[in-house]
């Protein structure tokens, strides 16, 4: 009897220890994930979305304090809001609506329209509002005819601490090209 009770006692402790290593795993794979997005025009808007429902992520705006204007979004206009921002290195719009449970993400997707072959300056604002520490950041865009390039060089030299994976131009990506996007990104 005792040597049942031994044997029943090592089993539960296997199948426990199993169970564990397997719940180790699946948490490992399930990374809390965030999409965070400045759109001006909405093309962005819809592209982070996509990608939101495809990774199983939260969707967050990152939404200037004031609104951009189509006035202030005429880049051939030296005087116009945008392109008086993008001149300014040090430029930082103010934004509304912060996270406060960015600590709870593992893996950030920073979507953003390209302006003047990089990231609107709204983007180091949201950069610099949150600790990035620990953290995989994926920089994604829409442009009309930039690449991604650029952006994701500026941003890595700007913040060097964070570590940042691929960045992609999502001009008219499919879901089956998130998925696939979202899959090399784990």
């Amino acid at each position: 009897m005792k040597k049942i009770v031994i044997m029943l006692a090592a089993l539960l402790t296997i199948s426990l220890s199993a169970c564990s290593q397997s719940n180790k795993k699946e948490n490992k794979q399930m990374k809390k994930v965030l999409v965070a997005y400045f759109s001006a025009s909405g093309v962005t808007k819809g592209v982070a979305t996509q990608l939101a429902e495809v990774a199983g992520a939260d969707l967050h705006e990152i939404k200037p304090e004031k609104t951009y204007t189509d006035a202030d979004l005429d880049w051939r206009d030296k005087q116009s809001r945008s392109s008086v921002e993008m001149k300014d290195k040090s430029s930082r719009p103010a934004i509304t609506d912060k996270l406060q449970n960015m600590q709870d993400y593992e893996v950030v997707y920073v979507g953003f329209p390209i302006w003047w072959y990089t990231c609107p300056t709204i983007i180091n604002t949201f950069m610099e509002s949150y600790d990035f520490k620990g953290k995989t950041v994926i920089p994604f865009a829409t442009s009309g005819g930039s690449s991604i390039k650029k952006a994701c060089e500026d941003l890595k030299a700007t913040y060097p601490e964070v570590s940042w994976k691929e960045g992609k131009l999502l001009n008219r990506a499919s879901k089956e090209d998130l998925q696939k996007w979202v899959e090399s990104n784990r």
